[in-house]
């Protein structure tokens, strides 16, 4: 989400930006696909079977705040697969998951961020500024 931050407001360094969104938002689809990507990794790109999480293990999750993340690089790659992240994340559902865990902060607040940036509503607010 940062890198399309910075590539959307300030454009310095394009090539490196859009390389970059192509590639990770390559590998999630073609390993996953756009439905599933989980919303954790381990160091070698995989996915763990398990994590530790509040009250002990619990599954990987297609977590709101990475789908919304995901869709924010959407404003960075030439490829076409950019748009079925923006899709996805417009068919989230803000609502808890089938275990009742929902994450206020991470899946909440990065979907209302995504929300702003890829509508081009994602602005600095200056004091004393118009």
């Amino acid at each position: 989400m940062n890198i399309a931050m910075d590539f959307s407001w300030y454009n310095r360094d394009a090539a490196w930006q859009t390389d970059y969104a192509n590639r990770f938002l390559g590998a999630l689809y073609e390993k996953y696909g756009v439905e599933n990507f989980p919303d954790q990794f381990s160091l070698d790109g995989s996915a763990p079977e398990f994590i530790m999480g509040a009250g002990g293990f619990r599954t990987l999750r297609h977590s709101i705040g990475l789908v919304g993340s995901a869709a924010t690089l959407a404003l960075a790659t030439d490829s076409p697969i950019g748009w079925k992240f923006i899709d996805e994340l417009w068919n989230q559902k803000l609502e808890p998951y089938e275990d009742g865990y929902y994450d206020g902060y991470y899946d909440g607040l990065i979907y209302l961020f995504a929300l702003l940036h890829l509508s081009g509503q994602y602005q600095i607010v200056l004091p004393g500024g118009n």
